[in-house]
């Protein structure tokens, strides 16, 4: 029979002690044995919680234009929908630090040539950091962020020589990321049964290492990377 809540309870507490670094010591073992790829994407998404959770709060979701109720994490995604770096955040939205350090963890695994963002992360600071690493940001150009925009569609066209058509062409695989995302949400990441912020968070690295585990399992049995399911 399944272990009792409480054995459960206990684990879920006990596991947010080591979480990140579980996730981390998977993310680099699964880099040593798969490629992936010389393209990052990154954004964040929400994380639901019971309106009795007292560490979560009301949060705005631009790209549903509603309300919801707990916190968020911001996950970089590499080849296969393999997530390589993530942190947990009070909200969906993410600022430039939160970016500044989830892009550090996931260079940190192996350096891209691209990494991809939606608006969100026009960030000046941001950006020109991952230039100075030779990562090129491939993020649409936000005119809202100054009194005298620039005639350009992404941030970078304006700091390197690079065709817009190029871009394009990088930008239209940003949305893989969703893909990505709507994985580990089929593993759990959307729906915490627990509550408190140190919980939470515990159960979206849990969910995290799941994915990689999984992967892991089906690269060891010649098996396909990307699917959510081990295939026996």
């Amino acid at each position: 029979r399944p272990p009792g809540r409480r054995t459960l309870d206990r684990f879920i507490t006990d596991f947010a002690l080591v979480a990140e670094d579980v996730f981390i010591t998977l993310v680099h073992e699964l880099a040593e044995q798969v490629p992936l790829g010389k393209l990052y994407r990154i954004d964040g998404t929400d994380i639901p919680a019971d309106q009795q959770d007292d560490g979560a709060e009301w949060n705005y979701d631009h790209a549903e234009d509603d309300f919801y109720y707990g916190y968020g994490c911001c996950l970089v995604t590499a080849a296969d929908n393999i997530p390589v770096a993530a942190t947990f955040t009070p909200a969906k939205k993410v600022d430039q630090e939160t970016a500044t350090r989830v892009t550090t963890d996931a260079l940190a695994v192996e350096k891209p040539i691209w990494l991809l963002g939606d608006a969100e992360f026009d960030m000046l600071d941001w950006h020109d950091r991952l230039l100075e690493q030779g990562v090129v940001p491939v993020v649409p150009y936000n005119q809202r962020n100054t009194d005298e925009p620039l005639d350009i569609e992404y941030r970078v066209e304006d700091t390197i020589a690079v065709s817009e058509e190029r871009l394009d062409e990088a930008y239209r695989r940003r949305s893989r990321i969703e893909t990505a995302i709507g994985v580990c949400k089929d593993l759990g990441l959307g729906t915490p049964r627990v509550r408190g912020r140190v919980r939470v968070e515990s159960h979206v690295f849990l969910v995290l290492c799941l994915r990689l585990a999984v992967a892991l399992t089906n690269h060891e049995r010649d098996n396909d990377i990307a699917s959510p399911t081990i295939t026996l």
